[in-house]
């Protein structure tokens, strides 16, 4: 493990600040903002405009890495980055944070794609599970780690707003001071929209749906918590619970759907996510006794949807399009994140911030139904004849990239596909 690792630890360790970053900024901005005075309108709109900006990013940022090389377009994403933290903190204003929160998300998009294709570089076929493995615990990680630092600061202040900065800069050293050779060029991942529809309606529906879910908490549970009077290490403690839970429900609700109708189960996760929105929205618990339960069975069950939908996709996906397929889904939660807290928002204003539980119990009755019906419409399909689970679905507000589905080991077997695919075809 160590032998593998060690090629790219001088990476990862740029990826830990680098994610040590978003997750203090991505927490701290809401909590200022509410502290502010700020609209529930506005603050989702944050996460709308960096859902948005990383959007775009895995489109178009791949054609400016081409142009300037790796190097140099790492070092310009993340010092914009860095400059946007600290302008954040020096520019209290509203309409400002939100333009600066998408060139955020636009950048964020950039850097990890080039950190992803990077380590795709160096990884071997032998090593390519355990680097890929290493890489999600330390984005996790690091997202849980930034966030904590909210409660042990002051978000009344620059302080926070300055640490993020630094994060950022160390982040670019590692990458920046290395005399590993460049990798190649990103590749950009095609979303065909009416195929990943008729490969699979459940998982193309889900994704969306599990999209507007997961980006309506994500980015503004931290308005919830800040509106009912939740002290910042509460807050901060919420979001860590959800991304933990989520983490530790991937495996046991992988199992389970390997060897069940992933739809069954698709309905029965979500309908646990539902129960659970439903007690936030009718308990109102205060107190961590019963805050923190109920927030650890949401996000258990919430977060462990989106691999199981990517499985079932691949389980009628042709022989060697994990990527494609995977790398679309990904878009397609990158659009249910921007219609989260785009609702999310003027609910909570109209019904009060417990309303974000009704607007996730929503997405995930939606996703049960669905589910359910399709169930109907399709035969459910043998045990021996689907691809084996593997939990590697964004986790609470991290997002991935295209690029990072690449570095999934399932993604070595459509190369064997494609090559077996092009043997066959030239024999006589």
């Amino acid at each position: 493990m160590t032998r593998n690792l060690f090629p790219v630890l001088s990476l990862l360790l740029g990826t830990l600040f680098l994610f040590l970053g978003n997750g203090l900024h991505g927490l701290l901005l809401p909590v200022r903002g509410s502290a502010e005075g700020y609209s529930n309108e506005v603050l989702g709109l944050l996460g709308t405009a960096w859902a948005s900006g990383f959007v775009l990013g895995c489109f178009f940022a791949p054609k400016l890495v081409m142009r300037v090389g790796h190097v140099r377009a790492f070092s310009s994403f993340i010092a914009v980055i860095a400059i946007i933290s600290l302008i954040t903190g020096l520019v209290v204003e509203e309409y400002s944070w939100v333009g600066l929160r998408a060139l955020t998300g636009f950048c964020t998009a950039g850097t990890s794609m080039i950190i992803e294709s990077w380590l795709n570089e160096r990884a071997s076929n032998e090593s390519r599970g355990s680097i890929f493995s290493f890489y999600i615990s330390v984005t996790l990680l690091g997202v849980v780690g930034g966030q904590m630092m909210v409660a042990f600061g002051n978000v009344h202040t620059t302080t926070l707003f300055m640490i993020c900065g630094i994060l950022y800069c160390l982040a670019m050293l590692p990458t920046t001071m290395s005399n590993a050779a460049s990798p190649q060029p990103l590749k950009s991942v095609k979303l065909d929209l009416p195929k990943l529809y008729r490969n699979s309606p459940v998982s193309f529906v889900g994704i969306l749906l599990i999209g507007i879910a997961n980006g309506a908490y994500g980015t503004l549970v931290a308005v919830f918590g800040a509106r009912v009077g939740l002290p910042d290490a509460m807050i901060a403690t919420m979001l860590s619970i959800t991304i933990f839970s989520g983490a530790a429900a991937q495996f046991p609700a992988g199992r389970l759907s390997d060897h069940t109708d992933r739809r069954y189960v698709l309905a029965g996760i979500a309908c646990v996510a539902l129960f659970a929105a439903l007690l936030l929205l009718v308990l109102r618990p205060q107190t961590a006794l019963f805050l923190i339960p109920l927030v650890a069975l949401y996000g258990a069950a919430a977060n462990a949807l989106y691999p199981i939908a990517v499985a079932h996709a691949n389980d009628f996906a042709d022989s060697g399009d994990f990527v494609k397929v995977s790398g679309g889904l990904l878009l397609l939660f990158g659009i249910g994140t921007i219609i989260g807290p785009t609702i999310g928002g003027p609910v909570m204003t109209w019904f009060g911030p417990h309303a974000l539980f009704a607007v996730t119990a929503t997405a995930h009755g939606l996703l049960v139904a669905y589910a359910i019906i399709r169930s109907r419409a399709r035969p459910t399909l043998k045990t021996e004849d689907k691809e084996t689970f593997s939990g590697t679905g964004p986790v609470s507000t991290l997002m991935a990239t295209p690029q990072s589905v690449t570095l999934d080991p399932r993604a070595e077997r459509d190369e064997i596909n494609a090559e077996d695919t092009a043997t066959k075809e030239i024999e006589p």
